[in-house]
């Protein structure tokens, strides 16, 4: 996207906006086919890093995440609603929100701070994304820099604030030492505020040198005071928080003309969040020693009179090993306060509620006779029962856990009884928050329902048995028997990340999987009855760092498997023993023929390999013209043997779609398809023989989701301007019971099931 500048260094976005407005007539509809999407449902399954109330409108709740979107709370239905299903392949760090603002003056406006990375990981800088309709569409304002909405430091905030006197101001905390940017037109254009005196100093490593971790995490919340202001003036007394340890806190008393630190403000930690008792006249701090979500291992929680100038440190448990984090107030009864630790992971968080502004304390939990302990709340994940991870750990820690990551912690301004908070993979949530310390339970269930916020690996559809399986980071993968539910995860073992997924052909009962194992368990299971239940290898090989790809032949007598950290390797007992394959490099991407048991292929470099020993030699082809950089995915068809289809490849070098019929011996560029990233194969349309294809791609210049009916001589792009989903070129496959149904996998917004309407 072109960026626009004055001599003054403002940027004039408005020509480069009109021409991004994501309203209905600017959407380009599917070339021949009408889709309908949605998702096979995990419920939560990432990190939500923040939840934001509306002040003036109540039910009205929005939440953001580090890599999977924004998303609106539908009151009806009480599920989430997603906001950024339009994001494109080329801008896919818009996806990560860094920060959201909901006006209270207008409920109508909304407004997302969006960028995934600040290094060169995400080639695009960031953007202020303005709605005037709650989300359902968007216009972009570019920013100068990037933004890091996966980045160290995600949790606190909120970055992005705007006046509650005068709407039209807005200010924005930035990352990168860019400082403190402000808005006066509604967010149309920005300007940084030179008079704003501090970027940040606080690095989490100032030694790391792939620009993640040594990056200045920068200005990380805003907080006006709206006693300080009217309709017709703008808000006089600001407070914004900074991520320096020795100067955390600045305030302005004219406005955001000038700014000062705040006397007496405590030091040696960073103000995780700032919340102001606009009624009783406080501002409160939330402080860890590190940037988070991760760690922190100190903190406290402070109180500031702000008529006085008065400092109280009021933290539930002083040096308890912990930085603070989740902080709210109820608006009803500001005296009444919440704060959560940022990190326990041992042996869970605690989170703590007080009704006099932080004299006393009482706990979500407490020991008991040790090892036992007494809760105060009760959990329910029926919607979401895969957050035990299949463990039953020895006590006192539990499983489910009560939360980890909660820099989110919100108490509904409209409802005492309600509150959200996030964790590192869903939000909980109770109705009956008053009870707490009663001696009546807090009833804490999932409420994260339509937000679906997982990076999808792998996935395949057998032609018998459940029609999808997944390969999950982080919560390890499903048989998805009902796309409206979700269930448990795999086990035995179970994965952190399964990273792959094969089955084999003439035997589809038969399917193996593999991925970073937890608890010391191995890297490779094996079902026989369509993923029910799961055998672990006996044995793996020796240096295996993460999970790598695995590869079943066609009647389920050899596997292959390419771990990293290991060569590639064959078993033919179900994992017992495992042999290093001969002739391929490690890494090589291996698939196996869907007819011939005897044949597998691998490509590696450029190169493209044939086995006709099920995988225990292979022998590089004459195949030239194949891509020798960049990713690589290729898929053999089912019922046609030695007919394989390969993607993939790099911008700027060799990038495309190719066809074999002969084992992989040559390969024929498949004309009108510029670039490919994944193929998969569903039922084929009626009246013909061979099967669909599927594949994420840019086809005569436009990228889109595509399917052929006819070997790939034509096209049909079936999704549209809103359905894009940022990037998905990890995995896809048709159904092959189900003609047209395409399953997808996404890097933030989980599994997505399309179907011809």
């Amino acid at each position: 996207m072109p960026e626009f500048w004055t001599r003054r260094g403002v940027l004039a976005a408005g020509a480069v906006v009109g021409a991004m407005a994501l309203d209905s007539a600017a959407f380009a509809k599917p070339d021949n086919a009408r889709y309908s999407w949605r998702n096979a449902e995990m419920v939560g399954g990432g990190f939500v890093p923040g939840i934001v109330f509306n002040q003036a409108e109540p039910g009205l709740v929005y939440a953001r995440t580090d890599i999977g979107g924004a998303y609106r709370l539908d009151r009806a239905s009480g599920r989430w609603v997603p906001l950024l299903d339009w994001v494109s392949w080329d801008q896919w760090g818009w996806t990560g929100v860094s920060s959201l603002a909901t006006d209270a003056v207008d409920p109508d406006r909304l407004y997302l701070a969006v960028g995934t990375y600040t290094n060169d990981w995400d080639p695009n800088n960031g953007a202020i994304l303005r709605s005037r309709d709650r989300g359902r569409s968007f216009k972009a304002s570019p920013l100068p820099f990037k933004v890091g909405g996966n980045m160290p430091g995600r949790g606190m905030g909120e970055r992005l604030a705007i006046d509650p006197n005068r709407n039209a101001i807005l200010y924005f905390g930035a990352p990168s030492g860019n400082g403190l940017w402000r808005s006066s037109d509604s967010g149309v254009s920005w300007s940084k505020v030179d008079s704003f005196p501090n970027p940040g100093t606080y690095r989490p490593d100032p030694n790391d040198t792939s620009g993640y971790s040594n990056d200045l995490t920068g200005v990380v919340w805003v907080a006006f005071d709206p006693r300080t202001g009217s309709r017709r003036r703008p808000t006089r007394s600001i407070y914004v928080g900074v991520a320096d340890k020795d100067n955390p806190l600045y305030h302005s008393a004219d406005g955001g003309a000038t700014w000062a630190a705040v006397a007496g403000s405590p030091t040696g930690q960073i103000a995780h969040k700032g919340v102001l008792d606009h009624v009783g006249g406080f501002l409160y701090l939330a402080t860890s020693d590190t940037a988070g979500p991760y760690d922190g291992g100190a903190g406290d929680v402070w109180k500031l009179d702000i008529a006085s100038g008065t400092w109280t440190r009021i933290s539930p448990e002083p040096g308890a090993g912990w930085g603070y984090a989740g902080l709210t107030i109820d608006r009803q009864n500001p005296s009444t306060i919440m704060v959560a630790t940022q990190i326990a992971w041992w042996p869970d968080i605690v989170i703590f509620r007080s009704t006099n502004g932080g004299a006393s304390w009482v706990r979500s939990w407490e020991f008991g006779d040790w090892p036992n302990r007494n809760n105060r709340y009760d959990l329910d994940i029926t919607a979401a029962p895969w957050l035990t991870w299949n463990a039953v750990p020895p006590l006192p820690e539990q499983a489910p856990k009560l939360g980890w990551m909660t820099e989110s912690v919100e108490i509904d301004p409209f409802n005492s009884n309600r509150m959200f908070y996030g964790t590192g993979a869903t939000i909980y949530g109770t109705d009956n928050l008053t009870d707490w310390g009663s001696g009546q339970p807090v009833h804490i269930s999932v409420r994260a329902q339509g937000l679906e916020e997982t990076a999808v690996l792998d996935l395949i559809s057998p032609p018998t048995g459940a029609h999808l399986l997944s390969a999950v980071a982080d919560i390890g993968g499903f048989v998805h028997h009902d796309f409206a539910a979700a269930t448990l995860m795999y086990d035995t073992p179970t994965f952190g990340s399964c990273t792959s997924l094969d089955y084999a052909e003439l035997s589809p009962q038969v399917i193996a999987r593999s991925g970073n194992p937890t608890g010391g368990n191995m890297s490779f299971g094996l079902s026989r009855d369509g993923g029910a239940t799961w055998t672990p290898a006996a044995t793996q090989p020796s240096g295996i760092t993460r999970g790598g790809r695995v590869a079943i032949n066609a009647n389920a007598t050899a596997v292959l498997w390419a771990p990293e950290g290991a060569a590639v390797h064959r078993s033919v007992d179900d994992g017992a023993t495992w042999v290093a394959a001969v002739g391929l490099p490690a890494g090589a991407v291996i698939e196996a023929d869907r007819v011939r048991p005897e044949v597998c292929y691998a490509f590696a470099a450029g190169f493209f390999y044939l086995s006709t020993d099920s995988g225990a030699t292979f022998t590089a082809t004459a195949a030239t013209g194949l891509p020798a950089e960049g990713d690589v995915r290729f898929k053999a068809v089912p019922g046609h043997a030695g007919d394989i289809w390969l993607a993939g490849g790099k911008t700027g070098a060799t990038y495309g779609l190719w066809r074999s019929l002969d084992g992989g011996a040559t390969f024929t560029r498949v004309a009108g398809v510029d670039e490919a990233d994944n193929v998969g194969f569903g039922k084929p349309a009626p009246h013909r023989r061979y099967p669909a294809l599927f594949s994420s791609a840019k086809v005569d210049g436009q990228r889109g989701i595509y399917r052929s009916d006819d070997e790939g001589r034509h096209w049909i792009r079936i999704n549209d301007d809103r359905h894009q989903w940022a990037w998905t070129g990890a995995a896809i496959s048709g159904d092959p019971r189900i003609f047209g149904r395409v399953y997808l996998s996404t890097n933030g917004r989980g599994l997505i099931v399309g179907d011809p309407t």
